[in-house]
């Protein structure tokens, strides 16, 4: 699981500015985020600061 999560916050840090676009809630950009990890069996919150060029981990959810 560490390993995936590690995988997923790379890929959303190489997006960049574009991460601000990923994720749940559809309906909006910035703020908040969630992103389903192990086929739906868990997802991570992240915040993206584009002006601080960071993507901040803020939670990680598994159902086990």
């Amino acid at each position: 699981m560490v390993a995936e999560v590690e995988r997923i916050v790379t890929e959303l840090a190489a997006l960049g500015h574009d991460s601000v676009k990923i994720g749940r809630p559809f309906d909006r950009e910035g703020g908040l985020r969630e992103f389903d990890i192990l086929g739906g069996r868990g997802f991570v919150s992240f915040l993206s600061v584009p002006r601080h060029e960071c993507v901040y981990v803020c939670n990680v959810t598994w159902y086990g």
